[in-house]
């Protein structure tokens, strides 16, 4: 997938709104090997944004589309090959299974795409200071532990489009610095886009463009 395309797109909930966005009721392209950063303020969609183009959602107005095709036309084994290799998503809210390691977290998406060795695994733990929390059950982590963990299953699977919802949140500069970097790599040796969202904190990378949401 070489774009992602907005076109008049519109939460139904909006709708009849006076709505001013960069984003919304816009054609907007997101290009494949750029960079993007999304500020939104608190209750403006921003989550939203993101699940809708993961197909999670479709509760919008307009429409949608990855390279011309839009993705109201996709069947259920579209999603799961496109979620599988093309789009990946650190959800705001992480969406880790508690009761498994962070290791576990990581491996049930690597155990379907074997795109990265266990080598690789260890090493983003080391790099993001969690390595000692590798074999802990996640649910016994702080927030921001769990964000790297999150960040981690997000980048074991190939991917054209890397979206990150408000990924450094409770993170210190450091480790946010340290997930950028990691975030950087994979996506260039990928050849990936990618979509940051934020109400405020947001990694420090070598933004394309900022929209206002």
């Amino acid at each position: 997938m070489n774009r992602i395309e907005l076109h008049n797109t519109l939460p139904c909930v909006f709708e009849g709104r006076d709505v001013k966005s960069e984003i919304w009721l816009q054609d907007v392209v997101f290009q494949k090997e750029e960079t993007y950063l999304v500020e939104a303020s608190s209750g403006t969609g921003k989550s939203s944004l993101c699940s809708y183009i993961i197909g999670y959602r479709k509760d919008y107005l307009g429409n949608i589309c990855f390279n011309d095709k839009d993705i109201r036309s996709y069947c259920v084994s579209d999603w799961i090959a496109i979620r599988k290799c093309t789009l990946s998503l650190l959800f705001q809210e992480l969406r880790l299974f508690p009761e498994l390691t962070a290791f576990e977290n990581v491996e049930i998406k690597n155990g379907l795409t074997g795109h990265k060795s266990r080598k690789d695994i260890e090493y983003w733990f080391e790099c993001l200071g969690i390595a000692d929390k590798m074999d802990a059950k996640v649910g016994r982590m702080s927030f921001g532990q769990q964000q790297r963990v999150a960040m981690i299953r997000a980048l074991v699977q190939p991917f054209d489009f890397l979206m990150v919802d408000e990924p450094i949140s409770h993170l210190d500069d450091e480790n946010s610095k340290v997930m950028a970097s990691i975030l950087m790599e994979e996506v260039r040796r990928q050849g990936a886009g990618v979509i940051v969202t934020s109400i405020g904190k947001h990694m420090n990378l070598p933004y394309t463009k900022t929209f206002r949401l």
